[in-house]
């Protein structure tokens, strides 16, 4: 005890300083908005750089089994558009009509490959985090999806990190539809299972059955038709009564993802201002 008076006295003004630094140091970023926008930017940074080196460790031990599965996935898909367009030509009866409309329709969009940096599966509010950013093209309500289906929606950017807020997530409520019925709903999750989601608002009149396939439908600024979302594996009423409840299995194992895609599209600009514009239209009439 004595030597800590000792050694107080002895170096008490040095103490007084650093407590001084500190207290100014938060007063300076919690009551200034450029101080702080640029102290949360910079801890943004380093925070996702820290994660990008973690998670380069994780993921050199699991390289082999993301590969043969990235492997298997290609030789599906490619399977699956060559049988794609078998159905569409015989339909058509001409196969140059489909090349031309889905080159026109694909052109729309472009793809910003991400690593996944920083993912949790077992939290009410999870979030993830990839290595791209606005310096990349990567913007807020972006979709992010996966070979395997959908992940979620670019909630917040930085020059070169992005956080994406996941289907695993109760802020997340994704417009999706019955693959090939056409009745659509809202994906959420109630943070369970991290391998389960449920749609909401399924019509009483609709017409499916266990192991129909989700998309997303469409219907959103955020992504295109068609992304698998999961397989049907329950149906149940709805609290109220007046619509169906869908429990899914997944398509995407967030578990272990690694490899994702943020889908942009060249009107996803102009879109997104016009649908601000219209909520804000409405607000200012309530």
């Amino acid at each position: 005890m004595h030597n800590l008076l000792a050694f107080l006295s002895k170096y008490y003004h040095w103490l007084i300083f650093l407590l001084l630094e500190v207290v100014s140091g938060v007063m300076l970023f919690k009551y200034n908005s450029y101080q702080g926008s640029a102290w949360t930017s910079s801890a943004n940074a380093v925070v996702g750089k820290v994660y990008e080196w973690q998670s380069g460790i994780e993921h050199f031990f699991s390289l082999s089994k993301s590969s043969e599965q990235l492997t298997q996935r290609n030789l599906f898909l490619e399977e699956e558009v060559l049988q794609l367009r078998r159905s569409l030509a015989k339909a058509t009866a001409d196969s140059s009509w489909f090349q031309k409309h889905e080159t026109a329709h694909l052109s729309k969009y472009s793809l910003i490959p991400a690593k996944v940096v920083n993912n949790s599966i077992h939290k009410k509010d999870n979030l993830i985090t990839i290595d791209k950013g606005s310096a990349d093209g990567v913007k807020t309500d972006m979709g992010v999806a996966c070979g395997n289906g959908l992940v979620g929606v670019v909630y917040l950017t930085s020059e070169h990190y992005s956080v994406v807020i996941p289907v695993l997530n109760h802020l997340s409520h994704i417009s999706v539809t019955i693959r090939n019925r056409g009745y659509f709903g809202y994906l959420t999750w109630d943070g369970g299972s991290p391998v389960v989601a449920y749609v909401e608002d399924i019509p009483r009149h609709a017409q499916f059955k266990k192991g129909d396939w989700i998309e997303t439908s469409g219907y959103s600024n955020i992504f295109p038709a068609g992304i698998s979302v999961g397989k049907i594996v329950d149906i149940k009423d709805s609290d109220d009564g007046l619509s169906y409840r869908l429990k899914l299995n997944l398509s995407t194992d967030f578990s272990c993802l690694r490899d994702v895609c943020v889908i942009t599209e060249q009107g996803f600009a102009e879109r997104m201002q016009l649908h601000e514009a219209a909520v804000d239209s409405m607000k200012s009439r309530q």
